[in-house]
């Protein structure tokens, strides 16, 4: 079973930065994709951002030019790195890996609010 452990969310003010990180059990290099999802209340669970095996990367156009996704194979942790946060990213952000299954991590809360 692989566990993925998120951390790195908070309370930031509109404008912060955070990073958030996402650690597997086993070596990320096995899974095909990884992802960041959120989930804001009372929304569907939404696609941030994407980054292949080979590094290629994709996000929501809602992240784009302020939020990064990397992954350090050798620490098997990608990262979230945002910047510019507005008050519509608060949100619970989940890590997703995807090779023959699909696993979840447990979620780590984003507020942002002044």
């Amino acid at each position: 079973q692989v566990q993925l452990v998120e951390s790195g969310g908070g309370l930031v003010q509109p404008g912060g930065s955070l990073r958030l990180s996402c650690t597997a059990s086993r070596s990320i290099f096995s899974f095909s994709a990884m992802r960041w999802y959120r989930q804001a209340p009372g929304k569907q669970r939404e696609l941030v951002a994407h980054i292949s095996n080979g590094g290629s990367t994709n996000y929501a156009d809602s992240v784009k030019g302020r939020f990064t996704i990397s992954r350090d194979n050798a620490k098997n942790t990608v990262y979230l790195q945002m910047n510019s946060l507005k008050p519509e990213d608060t949100a619970v952000y989940y890590c997703n890996a995807r090779s023959a299954l699909e696993y979840w991590g447990q979620g780590t809360q984003v507020t942002v609010s002044s």
